[in-house]
Parts: C-alpha cells; sequence; structure tokens
C-alpha cells in the first residue's frame, strides 16, 4: 500500500531502534509514512536551527526546549516519550569493574586506561560530574569522544576504550560488548526524549497524530524492548 502521505522526522541515535519500530506499526495501522533520519544529536539540533524542512524532530528534552524557545518547534506541540538512563560498558570477557557506589565508579573510572562518552545529554552530565570528581584534566588525555554518529559502544568493542558511558538503549544491541550496568542511584543520570512538530512542518496534525500515538500506551512495550522507560 502506498502512502497517502509521508512525513519527515529527524532524531537523535539514541531513539533510532524504538522510533524505528514504532514508525513501521504507525504506518502498518494508518497508511501513513513516515521516514526519520537519526544522526548525533548536536547535528540534528543545527539541522532543525537551520529550518531544514521537517514534519517531526526528537531530542532529549533540553535540546527540545531550547528549539522551542527559538521557535523552531510549534508552540505546545513537545510531548515527553521516554526516559532512558545511561550505562557503563566494557568489551566482552572483560573484567567487570564494581560500579555500585559512587566511591566504585570513581575507582573505575580512574582505573581505566581510556574512556569514551557522548556528545548528546548523558555525556554532557557525565562530564559536570568529572568536573565535581576534579578528575576533568586527569580523564582529558585518556577520554576518547567518538565522532558524530559512532555509537560509544563499537569503539568499546573495538578496544579504542576500555570503559563506555552511553544511553542503555544504544548499548544493548552492540556486539562485542558487555553492559556492567547503570550508574549507582546518586548518580543516575536519566534523559528524557521528547517529540515535537517542527515549525517547517506543511503537515501539522498529521505530525501531532503520530506523536499522540508515540506516546500512547500502545507503544509502551516496544519502548520497555529497546532499554527504556515509557514517561
Amino acid at each position: 500500500m502506498t502512502p497517502s502521505i509521508t512525513l519527515r522526522g529527524i532524531s537523535s541515535m539514541a531513539t533510532r531502534l524504538v522510533l524505528q519500530e514504532l514508525t513501521e506499526a504507525y504506518t502498518l495501522q494508518t497508511g501513513i509514512g513516515v521516514q526519520i533520519e537519526s544522526i548525533g544529536g548536536v547535528d540534528v539540533a543545527k539541522r532543525v536551527a537551520n529550518a531544514e524542512p521537517f514534519d517531526v524532530v526528537f531530542l532529549g528534552s533540553g535540546a527540545m526546549d531550547k528549539l522551542l524557545q527559538a521557535g523552531h518547534l510549534l508552540a505546545n506541540s513537545v510531548v515527553p516519550l521516554m526516559n532512558s538512563a545511561t550505562a557503563v560498558a566494557v568489551a566482552s570477557g572483560s573484567a567487570h569493574p564494581d560500579i555500585s557506589t559512587e566511591a566504585a565508579l570513581q575507582a573505575a573510572v580512574l582505573a581505566a586506561p581510556s574512556i569514551s562518552y557522548s556528545t548528546g545529554p548523558s555525556g554532557v552530565a557525565l562530564a559536570a560530574l568529572f568536573e565535581r570528581w576534579s578528575l576533568a584534566q586527569t580523564l582529558a588525555d585518556r577520554t576518547i569522544t567518538p565522532p558524530p554518529g559512532t555509537p560509544v559502544g563499537s569503539l568499546v568493542a573495538q578496544g579504542e576504550a576500555a570503559l563506555g558511558f552511553q544511553q542503555l538503549s544504544e548499548l544493548i544491541h552492540v556486539e562485542g560488548i558487555d553492559v556492567v550496568g547503570p550508574l549507582p542511584e546518586p548518580l543516575a543520570i536519566q534523559t528524557i526524549f521528547s517529540g515535537g512538530v517542527a515549525s517547517t512542518s506543511q503537515q501539522a496534525q498529521a505530525a501531532h497524530d503520530l506523536l499522540a500515538f508515540l506516546a500512547s500506551d500502545q507503544a509502551s512495550a516496544a519502548k520497555r524492548a529497546q532499554g527504556m522507560d515509557p514517561v
């Protein structure tokens, strides 16, 4: 069946798989096509800010707030969709460091010859944590920043980083790594990912309808299967 219309969207990598699964289900249910390009979150924000034509945008809530305030998203269109935890990974077969407490996590970070984390919301939060620990300078030379769109997990799998931090949703499907677990509760980094209607959309009502589906109970199982919690 040829879609009656096709919505164009853009998202960060963290939500790529869950959005792929859910938009395919939405197309089967409604006949409305959805094409979402998933790239690094920083580049998503730049392209939306440059008024590239999209119908829907998916990013962490902080980035979405900035786009909304700048007029790049329609007022009252931003909907929180899923909550994603940041987790720690090592190469498959490697010893799992103790990350059960703040002290243990700090020791694991100091003991790692190399670490990697993204430039997205979780990476910003980790950088702030390392600053609080007064370790930013110590870790600078051993921190590997992945190129835009490159999963941290792939650097861990290839042996380029001994310890990787990223959204659980981006780690669970990477071959060659073990997910050690989430950060200990006092340090837990939770990122809310939201969707919104781009101000460039010529199909705003259809975009609103898609977001309503993605926020509905119908979407909960897919979110959990991809390592996220419904909001």
